[in-house]
């Protein structure tokens, strides 16, 4: 029953900190939407989640964070999955 208890933690537990792991991607801003909190993004490959180059919208963690940011820009910048989200952290 011990050992049971503990195979079930660890498939909860792994996933939950899998999805906590920040990856790093570059791209260029396609557009920003202040009210919604999101940036669009046509990014280049992500090898870390095997991700081809795409464009994506990503929810921003701090809407400071799109303050800064202008269509066509090129970024580097750090994301991490909360849920179904994709969450920008940082950009470069």
């Amino acid at each position: 029953m011990k050992r049971l208890a503990v195979l079930l933690f660890a498939l909860i537990a792994i996933p939950a900190f899998a999805q906590s792991a920040a990856h790093k991607a570059s791209g260029v801003v396609v557009r920003t939407d202040q009210a919604a909190s999101k940036v669009t993004i046509k990014h280049g490959p992500v090898p870390d989640l095997k991700w081809p180059g795409m464009t994506m919208t990503f929810v921003a963690q701090d809407k400071a964070l799109l303050q800064k940011l202008k269509p066509g820009q090129k970024i580097d910048f750090e994301f991490v999955q909360e849920g179904r989200d994709y969450v920008v952290t940082s950009v470069k």
